[in-house]
């Protein structure tokens, strides 16, 4: 047995490097310097600390140590770990023998510690050590969680805290409150019978709270931060990493030396302090609680059997070990946590399919959701319309720079106006957007479901309502958003700026759908009243539909011109006129599909920098799911993956998320099969079969897309022809310009597939319409690259290949330079292999640098049958740390050095939510549950280097 070493502690208030002071513990601390004093007086004892977990114990013991050190007294400090209690006396023994100034005679308490049978002895050597250093001092020995000691350190304690209780020194030590295991509670018995003084810890008041809240934030909170800050009930902890999540994740704001929430209420999100206590169960016990959580609320163990296939009976060991953590607590005859934020953050962590089919069957229904925000705005009593009108003002004021407090003043409004009221509808349909921009669309709908069903509405109130509810789908259900926006136009009597508004809504719906067609002939009716009303906000929005009309004529110099355009005129007007979110995004969609990556990816990083310091949630995780695109086309597969992780679409978010199929499900396919994960794109086949039979031409265009990928990556070419029949048969005026099959890049794709199916006319058809872009719009060079790559593959012939090759040397497209190297080296490996090698060592060295395992296998097989052999290193990383990606890597070694997520997250301009994602695959590769663990890590391997 080792008895040096180290156990890895989290201080409660501490996170990420900011360390609060302890705030609403005045009598707690003065009761210990009584105690304190007293020793100084030669008075020993014993002081027992309780309290729940994440209360501030260790944190409480901490600070009676350094005040005890300040006094000049000898401190022993050890800490029991849940995961080492094999370890006999391995705490006790950490405080008295390790750091400075152990007890004399070390060795041969270390040698008795070890040697089985010596219990007596054992016990005999350390009260004579400890008399014998009393007598140079008084001594206060600390003893942190006692509910996970061994059986050996709680004997030794209470029998030397008994025989020594003369001396002066003073035992402190902290026990979870609760259950504790049977032989604790037996050494709180002895200990509270020798005339313990017992200190138990409640949660914090509210000025604590308020003080904790601004330590982290480093501004004194509002009024909805503080809202948000009590959610912790009271305990440290929980609180410090709530308010530190909302920091990292920069979802708060200081202005005016206050700070302020930058969108709505913050969604449930994953705790530190609650994944390490789930950690610390059982497989059965873990999955009990998290099954809990998913379910939405209290629920009956007979239920937990039923959705877990097992008796009630079977499940007796881990309800109890779930209720000893004080993880849940039995209320009447359901089983409910302790604190909704833990339950909230414990669900947080689970997919999102199975926290749906979970309350589903379980009929739950998660607090503040929408069916109960719409009621409670039901139950509100109408007030002072004078007032209602105020908020009103407020609300618009604030949209443009802060739109949650906007959002709240909107909602409050609307509490204060009448059911029956004529303005009501008009309040409810400005909220929707404001809703919506801050994260809760669901809500949002609702709001405006409710409204249109009870009926009643004017023409013009109607009309406004249809159009927010457009602008609301137009994320998550293309079909929808054109349903909406038809119905709202072609209602009566609305004037002329509404219904402008609405067919500009439409135009965008159907462009987005991938209805060309009928977009530009919406559009052109749109433009008329636009102009009519003089209405520059609609003019915005057209003049984006204008560039995609352009873009599918492949007319991309008119496509660039009107998407600036577009992106300026938004700009000039601000966001809370705009009918889109935002205008601008387009303008990188179509520099990323023409080949100037680069300049997109710059685009939407200031696109997220923006809309994130505005608080526009729903902007910010729009432009996340378009760096997803361009981190792919740049060879970034892990950053891509991780932003994929990041913007997935929330629990309450309505619809099918059509948005998030072209984006996000679309990269984490391709990503999967670049680094031969198998498993993943099985997973997101199965969401492109869904996607097949959606509403929207894109999105089934997608989906097949995604399909003929994986039959292709299957080896079942005919299988992957057959998907695409389909669309490639389909009229062309309705065929999406930017989906993936039409994606300039994909073009060498699609040929090298219908070439191993035998469909020559489909390759054909493939190599004439990069052509005929290429030709269109001369002065796009990558155009000119992907087209001479598809010309090569459909005619064998290796000149158009070599030009691919040239012509992609200046271009960021790192996966479809590296493919054109191979194609080009395959082809010469036929007759000239030493020539071929080169192409594939540059093929293979940019697929290693993205991480495209799959892609780095194919080329080194290539290089071995040209008779060269290379180590089998995927993305040029040392041998010691073969298990991470690049970008994975870069994440941990700033994280070891102590950056916190936001600042990585600045380091290397990534959002918070992406260095989280990197971390959590790090940490799970690594098998390392603590930063802590992480640091020692890295320190270990890169000293081996």
């Amino acid at each position: 047995m080792s008895v040096n070493r180290v156990t890895t502690r989290t201080v409660p208030e501490e996170l990420d490097g900011v360390r609060t002071p302890l705030r609403g513990r005045d009598a707690e601390l003065a009761f210990i310097e009584a105690r304190l004093d007293a020793l100084d007086q030669g008075e020993g004892g014993i002081v027992r600390v309780e309290g729940p977990a994440g209360i501030g114990r260790t944190k409480i013991l901490a600070e009676a140590a350094a005040a005890a050190r300040r006094r000049g007294t000898r401190v022993f400090q050890g800490a029991a770990d849940p995961d080492e209690q094999f370890v006999p006396l391995g705490p006790f023994l950490d405080g008295v023998l390790a750091g400075k100034g152990p007890l004399s005679d070390a060795v041969r308490v270390r040698d008795l510690a070890t040697t089985p049978g010596q219990r007596f002895w054992l016990l005999q050597e350390l009260g004579d050590r400890l008399r014998e250093t009393v007598r140079k001092g008084p001594m206060l020995v600390v003893l942190d969680d006692l509910q996970w000691c061994d059986d050996l350190t709680l004997l030794t304690f209470h029998t030397l805290a008994a025989g020594l209780s003369s001396h002066a020194i003073l035992w402190l030590v902290a026990v979870r409150g609760g259950s504790v295991p049977s032989g604790v509670r037996t050494t709180l018995d002895r200990i509270r019978q020798a005339g313990t003084h017992e200190l138990a810890l409640g949660a914090l008041g509210d000025r604590a709270t308020t003080q904790i809240t601004e330590d982290v934030l480093g501004a004194p909170p509002d009024p909805d931060v503080l809202r948000v800050a009590r959610r912790a009930e009271g305990v440290p902890q929980l609180l410090v990493e709530l308010i530190g999540s909302l920091r990292e994740d920069a979802a708060v704001t200081i202005a005016n030396g206050m700070a302020r929430l930058s969108g709505g209420p913050p969604a449930p999100r994953v705790l530190p302090s609650v994944v390490r206590r789930l950690d610390q169960l059982s497989d059965e016990a873990r999955e009990l609680v998290r099954t809990a959580a998913a379910t939405g609320g209290p629920v009956t163990v007979a239920q937990l059997a039923e959705l877990l296939g097992r008796s009630s009976a079977a499940l007796i060991t881990a309800v109890q070990e779930s209720l000893d953590a004080d993880l849940l607590a039995e209320s009447g005859d359901r089983l409910a946590f302790r604190q909704d934020l833990i339950r909230e953050a414990v669900e947080a962590g689970l997919p999102l399919s199975l926290r749906q089919a979970l309350r589903r069957q379980t009929g739950g229904l998660p607090p503040g959701s929408a069916p109960a925000d719409a009621a409670q705005v039901e139950r509100t009593v109408p007030g002072d319309a004078a007032e209602a009108d105020r908020l009103r003002t407020e609300a618009a004021e604030l949209a443009a720079t802060a739109p949650g407090p906007a959002a709240e003043r909107s909602l409050k409004a609307l509490e204060l106006t009448a059911a029956d009221a004529p303005e009501r509808p008009g309040i409810i349909a400005e909220a929707i957007p404001l809703l919506w921009q801050t994260g809760r669309a669901a809500q949002a709908r609702e709001l405006g479901a409710s409204a249109l069903a009870a009926g009643g509405l004017g023409p013009e109130d109607e009309a406004l309502m249809r159009l927010a509810l457009a602008r609301l789908a137009v994320q998550f259900d293309f079909s929808e958003a054109v349903r909406q926006a038809r119905a709202g136009a072609e209602l009566p009597g609305i004037s002329v700026t509404v219904r402008g508004r609405l067919l500009a809504m439409l135009a965008v719906g159907l462009s987005m759908s991938g209805e060309h067609a009928a977009a530009e002939q919406v559009a052109a009716e749109a433009w008329e009243t636009a102009a009519a009303a003089g209405d520059r906000t609609a003019e915005a929005t057209l003049t984006t539909v204008r560039s995609a009309v352009s873009f599918h004529r492949m007319d991309l110099t008119e496509a660039f011109r009107q998407a600036e355009r577009s992106a300026a005129l938004a700009d000039a007007l601000g966001v809370s006129t705009s009918l889109w979110v935002p205008e601008a995004l387009w303008h990188a969609l179509l520099l990323n599909t023409t080949g100037r990556t680069a300049e997109a990816l710059a685009v939407a990083e200031e696109g997220i920098r923006i809309t994130r310091e505005q608080g526009r949630t729903v902007a910010t995780r729009i432009w996340l799911m378009t760096r997803t695109r361009i981190l792919l086309e740049t060879g970034r597969l892990s950053d891509a993956r991780a932003d994929a992780e990041a913007a997935s679409p929330a629990a309450d978010d309505p619809g099918p998320g059509n948005l998030a199929d072209v984006t996000l499900r679309y990269v984490m396919l391709r990503v999967a099969l670049h680094t031969g994960d198998r498993q993943t794109a099985e997973a997101y086949a199965a969401e492109a079969r869904r996607m097949r039979s959606d509403g929207a031409p894109v999105v089934r265009h997608f989906g097949t897309w995604m399909l003929a990928l994986m039959a292709d990556f299957e080896g079942r070419p005919d299988r992957a022809m057959a998907e695409l029949d389909e669309v490639m048969t389909s009229p062309a005026a309705d065929r999406p310009a930017y989906a993936g099959l039409i994606d300039p890049a994909d073009a060498p794709v699609l040929v090298r597939m219908a070439l191993r199916a035998g469909r020559h006319e489909r390759a054909a058809q493939a190599v004439a319409l990069a052509e005929k872009r290429a030709v269109l719009n001369p002065e796009l060079t990558f155009l000119a690259a992907t087209a001479a790559h598809a010309r090569g593959l459909l005619d064998n012939d290796l000149a158009p290949l070599v030009r691919a090759v040239r012509l992609y040397e200046d271009c960021p497209r790192v996966l479809a330079r590296a493919s054109a190297l191979e194609d080009a080296g395959r082809k010469l490996a036929a007759t000239r292999k030493s020539e071929a090698v080169l192409y594939f060592e540059t093929a293979l060295a940019l697929y290693a640098r993205a991480g495209a395992e799959r892609d780095v296998a194919r080329v080194r097989r290539r290089l071995r049958a040209a008779g060269v052999r290379r180590r089998p290193s995927t993305a040029g990383l040392s041998g010691a740390w073969p298990e991470l990606t690049a970008a994975e890597l870069r994440v941990v070694r700033l994280a070891a050095r102590g950056l916190t997520n936001q600042q990585v997250a600045e380091h290397l301009s990534l959002s918070p939510h992406t260095v989280s994602s990197h971390l959590r695959r790090a940490f799970t590769k690594l098998d390392v549950t603590s930063r802590a663990e992480l640091t020692r890590l890295v320190k270990y391997r890169d000293s081996g280097e």
